[in-house]
Protein backbone atom coordinates (compact mmCIF):
# COMPACT_ATOMS: atom_id res chain seq x y z
CA UNK A 1 0.00 0.00 0.00
CA UNK A 2 1.16 3.72 -0.79
CA UNK A 3 0.18 7.02 0.63
CA UNK A 4 -1.25 10.02 -0.73
CA UNK A 5 -3.28 13.36 -0.44
CA UNK A 6 -6.65 13.32 -2.18
CA UNK A 7 -6.44 16.83 -4.47
CA UNK A 8 -9.56 17.01 -6.78
CA UNK A 9 -12.48 15.15 -7.82
CA UNK A 10 -12.75 13.64 -11.35
CA UNK A 11 -15.87 13.68 -13.69
CA UNK A 12 -17.10 11.93 -16.73
CA UNK A 13 -20.20 12.50 -18.67
CA UNK A 14 -19.34 9.12 -19.90
CA UNK A 15 -17.61 6.15 -19.06
CA UNK A 16 -17.36 2.17 -19.09
CA UNK A 17 -20.36 0.65 -17.44
CA UNK A 18 -18.40 -1.23 -14.21
CA UNK A 19 -17.61 2.36 -13.36
CA UNK A 20 -20.81 3.66 -13.30
CA UNK A 21 -21.81 5.39 -10.03
CA UNK A 22 -18.39 4.97 -8.81
CA UNK A 23 -16.34 8.27 -7.35
CA UNK A 24 -13.33 8.97 -8.85
CA UNK A 25 -10.38 11.23 -7.11
CA UNK A 26 -7.61 13.04 -8.32
CA UNK A 27 -4.37 11.64 -5.78
CA UNK A 28 -1.57 12.92 -4.96
CA UNK A 29 1.35 10.23 -4.15
CA UNK A 30 3.35 11.02 -1.41
CA UNK A 31 5.17 9.64 1.21
CA UNK A 32 4.17 8.25 4.55
CA UNK A 33 5.04 12.38 6.04
CA UNK A 34 2.97 13.40 3.39
CA UNK A 35 5.88 15.08 0.95
CA UNK A 36 4.64 14.79 -2.87
CA UNK A 37 6.15 11.61 -4.79
CA UNK A 38 5.38 11.77 -8.19
CA UNK A 39 2.82 12.82 -10.30
CA UNK A 40 -0.94 12.81 -9.65
CA UNK A 41 -3.51 9.82 -10.45
CA UNK A 42 -7.09 8.87 -10.56
CA UNK A 43 -8.21 6.70 -7.90
CA UNK A 44 -11.38 4.89 -7.51
CA UNK A 45 -12.69 5.60 -3.92
CA UNK A 46 -13.74 2.79 -1.89
CA UNK A 47 -14.22 4.25 1.51
CA UNK A 48 -15.57 7.85 0.73
CA UNK A 49 -12.58 10.33 1.58
CA UNK A 50 -12.60 13.51 0.42
CA UNK A 51 -10.55 16.46 -0.61
CA UNK A 52 -7.62 17.05 1.62
CA UNK A 53 -7.49 13.63 3.54
CA UNK A 54 -4.66 11.39 3.51
CA UNK A 55 -4.90 8.00 2.47
CA UNK A 56 -3.94 4.87 1.81
CA UNK A 57 -4.23 3.01 -1.74
CA UNK A 58 -2.89 0.21 -3.74
CA UNK A 59 -2.17 0.46 -7.74
CA UNK A 60 -2.33 -2.37 -10.99
CA UNK A 61 -4.49 -5.63 -10.22
CA UNK A 62 -4.95 -5.02 -6.75
CA UNK A 63 -6.92 -2.20 -7.19
CA UNK A 64 -9.43 -4.02 -9.39
CA UNK A 65 -9.79 -6.73 -6.98
CA UNK A 66 -10.56 -4.15 -4.26
CA UNK A 67 -13.54 -3.27 -5.90
CA UNK A 68 -15.10 -6.79 -6.31
CA UNK A 69 -13.16 -8.43 -9.22
CA UNK A 70 -13.03 -12.14 -9.11
CA UNK A 71 -11.54 -13.11 -12.19
CA UNK A 72 -11.08 -10.94 -15.70
CA UNK A 73 -14.43 -10.61 -16.76
CA UNK A 74 -16.09 -9.03 -13.91
CA UNK A 75 -13.06 -6.75 -12.81
CA UNK A 76 -13.13 -3.06 -12.90
CA UNK A 77 -10.84 -1.54 -15.69
CA UNK A 78 -9.01 0.67 -12.98
CA UNK A 79 -5.30 1.18 -12.49
CA UNK A 80 -5.53 3.02 -8.56
CA UNK A 81 -8.13 2.56 -5.58
CA UNK A 82 -8.67 4.57 -2.53
CA UNK A 83 -8.54 1.62 0.49
CA UNK A 84 -8.22 3.98 3.68
CA UNK A 85 -8.23 7.05 5.38
CA UNK A 86 -5.24 7.64 7.89
CA UNK A 87 -5.91 9.16 10.90
CA UNK A 88 -2.51 9.01 11.67
CA UNK A 89 1.03 7.40 11.40
CA UNK A 90 3.76 6.78 13.98
CA UNK A 91 7.15 7.21 12.20
CA UNK A 92 9.92 5.37 14.38
CA UNK A 93 12.96 8.13 14.45
CA UNK A 94 15.52 5.17 12.96
CA UNK A 95 13.54 5.29 9.81
CA UNK A 96 14.13 8.87 8.54
CA UNK A 97 17.51 7.79 7.00
CA UNK A 98 15.99 4.93 4.92
CA UNK A 99 16.10 5.71 1.15
CA UNK A 100 12.53 5.03 -0.17
CA UNK A 101 12.89 2.19 -3.33
CA UNK A 102 12.41 3.03 -6.95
Amino acid sequence: MQAGLVIGRVTASRKVGSLEGMKLLLLQPTNWEKEPSGDPIVAADCVGAGAGEFVFWVAAREAAFALGGKNLTDTPPVDAAILGIIDGVNLQPWTQDIEPKR
